[in-house]
């Protein structure tokens, strides 16, 4: 066994530019680990300057300054944000009071609907079972709204990091979109000198990484637009928050979508119960679920796609155990990291046929 950990470690780190590849991942993920809340602003600039880069990139080509190209396409995507938050905000705002307020009511049906469940089904629920759920299910709702409480409280710390985020952000995504080849080239100094294999990695993710990002978005804006046009259209209340929550749990692959599934239900089963029009939203909610991760996904990830679905929900777990929303909002590109890298280290197949043989006489 340790003759074959000592071949596998000759195999793949006897090469410096491997070394220094494992050396920079590993240095990078110890300062996102533990400064990720300091650098936020800087993360979430990193995203829109990945975003906003093509439409930058094609106004340079059509040969606009890169100055103006960056102010252009900054006032235009600052224009289409206020557009959406003043036209969209109120909306969602609104239908979360209504929502917050219609709670009570729709707990005590439920709690009505789930106590006559013994008389119409007296051999399989039991009297006993349903006074042990209604006590659990209060108990919950109680612990829930002593953590809206304390969020609340906590809205003030949270309205100056928007504050902070609403100045700096712009200024970061305006800077590295000016002086990207800049940025990079100072960066460049203090790595190591030893990496055709960091730069071919890094090649292949920032390509990823951009296509990951527009396709993320443009994912979100048509899975949110066509949930909305649907529920619009079987006239479900909460229409744009709940498509908005669909449109958003895209972020998390399959774990959002069933997250999700749950209110949509909830909120179709209070206001029409058992009914042929819930079984029409649920369809037609499925149907989409069903478009986005056998058509959209792959038309728009279609290297992300390689990827097994269990490395996908893996990677979820774990990278956003690590850092919270950004790994999970990054985990395909992540994973992807993580196989780039595999494949970059050196390899030799005839020593991985021995160690194989080692391994099974061990």
């Amino acid at each position: 066994m340790l003759e074959m950990l000592n071949r596998w470690y000759q195999r793949r780190f006897s090469d410096p530019h491997a070394v220094s590849l494992v050396a920079i991942l590993v240095a990078g993920f110890i300062v996102i680990y533990f400064f990720g809340n300091l650098l936020a602003p800087l993360l979430v600039a990193i995203v829109l300057a990945y975003l906003l880069e093509w439409p930058v990139s094609k106004l340079v080509k059509f040969g606009l300054p890169r100055f103006a190209s960056v102010l252009v396409v900054l006032m235009l995507f600052a224009g289409f944000m206020l557009m959406a938050c003043f036209g969209l905000v109120p909306t969602i705002w609104t239908q979360i009071v209504n929502l917050i307020a219609d709670i009570p009511t729709m707990f005590n049906d439920f709690q009505n609907f789930v106590s006559h469940l013994p008389e119409q089904y007296p051999d399989i629920v039991q009297p006993y079972m349903v006074n042990t759920f209604i006590d659990t299910l209060q108990s919950r709702v109680l612990g829930l709204g002593e953590t809206v409480v304390k969020s609340s409280l906590s809205s003030l710390v949270s309205l100056a990091t928007l504050a902070v985020y609403l100045i700096l952000v712009p200024l970061l995504v305006f800077f590295l979109l000016k002086d990207k080849k800049e940025m990079l080239r100072s960066f460049s100094v203090v790595l190591p000198r030893n990496r055709r294999l960091t730069n071919r990695v890094a090649s292949e993710m920032n390509q990823q990484i951009s296509n990951y990002i527009r396709g993320k978005v443009t994912e979100i804006v048509i899975v949110g637009i066509t949930s909305y046009i649907t529920f619009a259209l079987l006239d479900l209340r909460y229409a744009a928050l709940l498509s908005v929550a669909t449109g958003l749990s895209v972020l998390i692959p399959y774990i959002g979508a069933a997250a999700v599934t749950l209110p949509i239900f909830m909120v179709a089963l209070f206001q029409w119960g058992i009914s042929p029009e819930l079984g029409y939203l649920m369809l037609a909610y499925g149907i989409i679920q069903a478009l986005d991760g056998n058509v959209l996904v792959p038309v728009l990830f279609s290297e992300a796609v390689n990827l097994h679905p269990v490395a996908i929900i893996v990677a979820v777990l774990v990278f956003g155990g690590l850092w919270g929303f950004w790994g999970v909002f990054f985990a395909i590109p992540l994973a992807t990291l993580v196989k780039a890298v595999w494949n970059a280290l050196p390899a030799n197949d005839a020593d991985d046929e021995e160690d194989e043989d080692i391994a099974t006489q061990s």
